[in-house]
């Protein structure tokens, strides 16, 4: 079976994705707070929830742009596999205490964890895919193009 996303669909999904998670960071950071693991001192919460916003959202703007997709989904995945060890130790401490109730709750943590799975593939796809530039277009891409 084919997949349901091929070409920019499959880094446009992802982009968006990862644009709107990583303004998260900035509008409601208390959730994302919440999950940094406990072994990491608490004055570096909020930094690091900042940190992996401007990850985000870098690695985001860089999957719709066809020239710098390939490097974006480098970036998510990469991105995608560092933040996992956060959703497994939230799993591991009943789910996400920035959130209420159901959003927040032991079985969404232990959804989101292998969640993680098609989100790294999709950003593993899109690096590798040799149909997306990987810098300035050529005489010959501005010559096809037209």
């Amino acid at each position: 079976m084919r997949s349901l996303l091929r070409g920019p669909a499959k880094a446009l999904l992802l982009g968006g994705l990862l644009l709107g998670v990583g303004t998260l960071h900035f509008v409601a950071p208390k959730p994302f707070d919440s999950i940094i693991p406990r072994a990491l001192p608490e004055e570096a919460r909020r930094p690091l929830t900042y940190a992996s916003g401007v990850v985000e959202v870098a690695a985001g703007a860089m999957l719709l742009a066809p020239r710098t997709r390939r490097l974006g989904g480098r970036l998510a995945f990469w991105l995608i596999l560092a933040v996992w060890p956060a959703n497994i130790d939230a799993a591991l401490r009943g789910g996400y205490p920035g959130l209420p109730g159901v959003v927040g709750g032991a079985t969404a943590a232990w959804i989101r964890v292998p969640l993680q799975l098609p989100l790294l593939w999709l950003a593993h796809r899109i690096a590798r895919d040799p149909g997306t530039p990987t810098g300035p277009a050529t005489e010959t891409n501005a010559r096809t193009d037209a």
